[in-house]
């Protein structure tokens, strides 16, 4: 990966870090990357100053048994903002981008209870006159993100420097996992700011700091929560982005997906029901690369039968909290 003008190796090195465990004391990193602990402290407040870099405690739905749910809303010109920025608010969103022509949002929704989907999609969103068409379509698998960064694929960690940096966490029981009501308290900290030290979770949830030591490994062991890191990847060269909608033949589905999933351009790629069977998410350096992706790896892929593109113009959300990123 080349270097950028603003950050350098050891950066994308330290997101590498997080990607693989966001908890990872900055010690360890260190001892990885071969530098001291106050260098790794300070590229870390630099990439949250200069890049957004955020680590949040995520709930993984799939694991929980719930759906997700990506839904694409046609909105009144001078109404998409609006609607962006509500959706944005709400705790059970993420991913709302405005995109194509500034008359479309895209939100994914993470519902914590069947009540919460029905709320958004027969409640406040068809009480808008600003919206003229919704389409929901539900993720019915995963191929690529979620708890696997993209910055990875890049491999600036070599495969020994992120076998060293993997969290040693329990083993996941079988069934679903689950999160329980007295665990809500350290989830919603873990959601605002996911290395918030011991001490600072204990003082939020009042809970020992032996149990929360305890409980967030168990939570992770579990599959029930995990940890990703956000950051603005215009800022490390790669300026366009685009979300895809992706017809395939029914019986390349898979061979498609797990093929996408392997290339670099992917941050994200999931089957989903609706007219398109595959929705991807995708970073390239600038439009020419998106377009030889396009054209190349993606177009020469067998059973690809349709492809819709739109770029995102503008991100009111990512995964957890609003926050526009240019």
């Amino acid at each position: 990966m080349e270097e950028s003008d603003v950050f350098d190796a050891l950066d994308l090195k330290l997101l590498h870090a997080l990607e693989i465990d966001g908890r990872v004391p900055f010690s360890r990193v260190a001892a990885v990357v071969g530098v001291s602990d106050q260098t790794v402290a300070r590229r870390y407040r630099r990439l949250r100053a200069g890049a957004g870099l955020r680590v949040v405690g995520v709930r993984d739905t799939g694991r929980l048994g719930r759906d997700a749910w990506m839904l694409r809303l046609r909105c009144a010109p001078d109404g998409a903002e609006a609607i962006a920025t509500g959706l944005a608010r709400r705790p059970d969103t993420a991913w709302v981008h405005l995109m194509s022509a500034g008359t479309e949002v895209v939100c994914m929704t993470l519902p914590r209870t069947p009540g919460d989907h029905d709320d958004l999609l027969f409640g406040k969103l068809l009480r808008s006159r600003s919206l003229v068409e919704i389409t929901a379509h539900q993720l019915v698998h995963r191929f690529y993100g979620g708890r696997t960064g993209w910055i990875g694929k890049h491999r600036p960690l070599t495969a020994e420097q992120t076998a060293a940096l993997a969290p040693d966490l329990p083993p996941a029981a079988p069934g679903p996992a689950r999160i329980a009501p007295d665990d809500e308290p350290l989830v919603a900290a873990l959601k605002a700011d996911g290395r918030a030290t011991h001490p600072e979770l204990q003082r939020l949830t009042g809970r020992s700091e032996s149990s929360v030591k305890r409980r967030i490994a168990a939570l992770r062991g579990s599959g029930a929560l995990y940890f990703d890191a956000e950051y603005d990847s215009a800022r490390f060269g790669f300026t366009s982005s685009a979300m895809l909608w992706i017809t395939v033949a029914p019986g390349e589905l898979d061979a498609v997906g797990r093929a996408m999933a392997e290339h670099p351009e992917t941050a994200h790629v999931s089957a989903i029901t609706g007219s398109a069977n595959l929705m991807a998410s995708i970073l390239t350096r600038d439009t020419a690369s998106l377009y030889a992706y396009l054209s190349g790896p993606l177009g020469s892929l067998a059973g690809v039968r349709h492809v819709e593109s739109a770029p995102y113009l503008r991100r009111f959300k990512e995964l957890t909290y609003p926050r526009p990123l240019r």
